[in-house]
């Protein structure tokens, strides 16, 4: 009886032990939730403050931008259209009929960064303003002031400008030409078609379940942030292997949500931002529509 009751004060023994072992597994367990609840709630913190600072410096951007115009307060442009299909073919062909005689015609491509070529400055004088403004975009002006405009193609060249007896246009710079793939990417979605000309002659789409935004915090809310980013890094990873898969194009276009353009730059040869959303096919449709125009000003 004696060997019991030894033989029971020692499990009780025991179980206290495991008890204790629990309780202190428990407890850091719990203070390993709030650090991790910390954790989230400073970088929700960090982020509202970039977020913040981001909105502030666009402002004063923004207010530099117009103290710098004063001076050009007096220009405008005389007229902005944005151009498509039938439209856009036409004012092209206008273009592409000027015979402004020996060295009467001047082409130029104003990079993003609004650098001014010399001859364009020269040409369009007091309206060069106007001219850096609508960067990145070609410019035409002849040497009679008749034509005067600056016009954004889907597909920028390289800077260049020149004086010639009519004016530089290129079709492949405006109209799907060509051999080519083209690609929209989304966070969830990605469709890719590769087309010969206007026809698309292949297709193909991911499509992944990727959580929606939720606004709980702690713990919860990091475990989901890190899920939805692994989500969102496996389907990146989907994308580009389809991007690199293709073959026998002359190049491959990409647009869509600028955060993930930035992990798929590399497979690519031109880029551009789109809100297409919905079926992939249809948002690919919308996307190529979208992307093939060009925003015409009368400078």
């Amino acid at each position: 009886m004696i060997d019991r009751l030894l033989g029971r004060a020692s499990l009780k023994a025991r179980i206290d032990e495991l008890e204790g072992e629990r309780d202190s597994a428990v407890a850091r367990m719990e203070a390993e939730e709030e650090r991790r609840a910390e954790a989230a709630r400073k970088r929700q913190e960090a982020e509202e403050r970039v977020n913040r600072l981001e909105d502030r410096i666009e402002e004063l951007e923004d207010r530099i931008d117009r103290a710098e115009a004063e001076g050009d307060a007096d220009l405008s442009y005389r007229g902005t259209e944005t151009l498509r299909r039938d439209r856009l073919d036409a004012v092209l062909r206008r273009l592409e009929s000027v015979d402004a005689g020996a060295e009467g015609a001047l082409s130029a491509f104003v990079a993003a960064d609004g650098d001014v070529p010399d001859e364009a400055a020269a040409a369009f004088g007091d309206r060069s303003a106007l001219v850096r403004r609508a960067a990145p975009t070609l410019v035409y002006r002849d040497d009679a002031g008749l034509v005067s405009c600056a016009l954004r193609p889907p597909l920028a060249p390289d800077p260049f400008a020149e004086w010639a007896d009519g004016f530089r246009v290129r079709e492949e710079w405006f109209r799907p030409t060509g051999r080519f793939a083209f690609a929209l990417a989304r966070a969830d979605t990605f469709a890719l078609g590769v087309y010969e000309g206007t026809e698309r002659v292949a297709f193909e789409s991911v499509e992944t379940d990727v959580m929606n935004e939720h606004d709980k915090g702690g713990f919860s809310q990091a475990r989901f942030e890190r899920q939805r980013d692994e989500q969102i890094a496996a389907h990146v990873d989907d994308c580009a292997a389809a991007l690199d898969a293709v073959e026998g194009v002359d190049r491959t276009v990409l647009v869509g949500e600028r955060s993930v353009l930035s992990e798929l730059d590399e497979y690519a040869d031109h880029t551009a931002g789109s809100d297409a959303t919905g079926d992939p096919e249809e948002a690919l449709a919308d996307a190529f529509a979208d992307f093939w125009t060009a925003t015409l000003r009368l400078v």
